[in-house]
C-alpha cells in the first residue's frame, strides 16, 4: 500500500507564507509526477503546481512567481512554498503522485493525500 501524507497547512495572513510538505511512503518502485492540487468551497479541484522527477515545473497562472515546487526524491516528498498568500489561496490542499509500485512496475498509478487545509485572512 501507499500512503501520502500531507502536513504544514493553516492559518495564514494576507501576503504571509505557509509550506506545505507531503511525503509518499508505502511499497514504491519509482514516482514520477508529484504534485499540489486545492479545492475552495463550492469550487471544483484544480492544479496549482506539477513537478516531475527531473524537476521541471509548471504552475497554474494564479500562483506564478508567488509559489513554489520542489521535490526531494531521496525522501519521496514534495514541497510547496505558498508566498504572498492571498485570500483566495483559502482550499483544501491536496497532494498527488504518480508512481510505481513493487508489486506493479509496469503499471503507474495515481495517489492522493487526505488534504490539508490553508486559510488566508484579509
Amino acid at each position: 500500500q501507499v500512503q501520502l501524507v500531507e502536513s504544514g497547512g493553516g492559518l495564514g495572513q494576507a501576503g504571509g507564507s505557509l509550506r506545505l510538505s507531503c511525503e509518499a511512503s508505502g511499497s514504491i518502485f519509482s514516482i514520477n509526477d508529484m504534485g499540489w492540487y486545492r479545492q475552495a468551497p463550492g469550487k471544483q479541484r484544480e492544479l496549482v503546481a506539477i513537478i516531475t522527477r527531473g524537476g521541471s515545473r509548471n504552475y497554474a497562472n494564479s500562483v506564478k512567481g508567488r509559489f513554489t515546487i520542489s521535490r526531494d526524491n531521496a525522501k519521496n516528498t514534495v514541497y510547496l512554498q505558498t508566498n504572498s498568500l492571498k485570500p483566495e489561496d483559502t482550499a483544501v490542499y491536496y497532494c498527488n503522485a504518480r508512481l510505481v509500485t513493487m508489486g506493479s512496475i509496469r503499471v503507474e498509478h495515481e495517489y492522493w493525500g487526505q488534504g490539508t487545509q490553508v486559510t488566508v485572512s484579509s
